[in-house]
């Protein structure tokens, strides 16, 4: 301040300028001082796992989202195959147990049933009723 009472304007500006830079100091504290996200607190400050750790999990963190980034329509078609071979699998699955058990009920009425007269389609027919819990393998005998 002036001997008269007023202000000298450079004091203001600088006083501006001081403040200004304090704010900015106080922002950029802010930026750097963010809280660490749960998992790092507890494996790296808490229980105490190398440092070199965490900047491997941080560099593949990156790397993956850079690779999904670009790589989308690479990612779309392999959660395609992934879910399409999900959804398949006990269609097929059922198809090979069944053919599995026909092929071992017609092993069965070849060594234990004396059949003559017996053509192939029967015989498919016999261990295919056998599999599903028929009892006309029983009945041959007789």
């Amino acid at each position: 301040m002036d001997k008269n009472g007023k202000s000298n304007p450079k004091q203001v500006r600088n006083q501006n300028h001081e403040s200004k830079k304090m704010n900015n100091s106080e922002n950029s504290k802010k930026k750097k001082d963010k809280d660490l996200p749960w998992w790092v607190e507890l494996l790296f400050v808490q229980i105490g796992l190398p440092d070199t750790l965490l900047i491997k999990i941080l560099k593949a963190k990156k790397q993956s989202k850079e690779f999904l980034k670009n790589e989308k329509k690479l990612m779309i078609l392999f959660l395609f195959t992934i879910t399409s071979f999900a959804y398949f699998y006990p269609v097929i699955r059922h198809a090979k147990n069944r053919l599995d058990c026909e092929a071992i009920a017609r092993n069965y009425i070849i060594k234990n049933k004396n059949i003559i007269g017996l053509n192939n389609k029967e015989l498919r027919m016999l261990s295919t009723n056998f599999c599903y819990g028929g009892r006309e393998i029983y009945e041959l005998e007789e």
